[in-house]
């Protein structure tokens, strides 16, 4: 289950993390996100969705255990040292999810589609890594003069 859980996400492999970050909570992390937001996959629509949408559908209860859940990513991540910002984008994120998630019979469907859990771990790890610079080896340059 760790490489489809590596294959969901964009960014760092875990294998390439500098020793002084805790591999075993990323893993976690992601692990959590990947239950809520993309355990499942919808064969016909090859679409995933995870526990978060079929948590919604208990009223109240539902979303108040998903935001809870949801809240080990963040606390996880001021662990590891992710900046204040970032925590608080992350926080947005879900209580966007535990909003929309609460409305009568469209909650399920919001959640299915806003994967904030998803969205968190990657914020978390752009913040501890920075974004990796795609290298673009078709790239032209074109020297600029001005006439004299």
């Amino acid at each position: 289950m760790s490489d489809e859980i590596a294959a969901a996400f964009d960014g760092i492999d875990p294998a390439d993390v500098p020793e002084s970050v805790d591999r075993a909570a990323l893993e976690r992390m992601r692990t959590v996100a990947m239950v809520l937001d993309e355990s499942i996959e919808i064969p016909v629509i090859e679409y995933r969705i995870g526990v978060d949408p079929l948590l919604s559908m208990l009223p109240g209860v539902g979303d108040a255990l998903s935001a809870g859940i949801s809240l080990y990513v963040v606390i996880e991540s001021a662990r590891l040292g992710v900046s204040f910002t970032t925590l608080l984008g992350m926080l947005a994120r879900i209580t966007v999810d535990f909003a929309g998630g609460s409305i009568p019979f469209v909650g399920p469907a919001f959640d299915a589609v806003f994967k904030a859990n998803k969205w968190n771990v990657e914020a978390a790890m752009d913040d501890l890594f920075g974004d990796v610079p795609e290298e673009d080896d078709d790239a032209v340059t074109i020297p600029v003069t001005t006439p004299e």
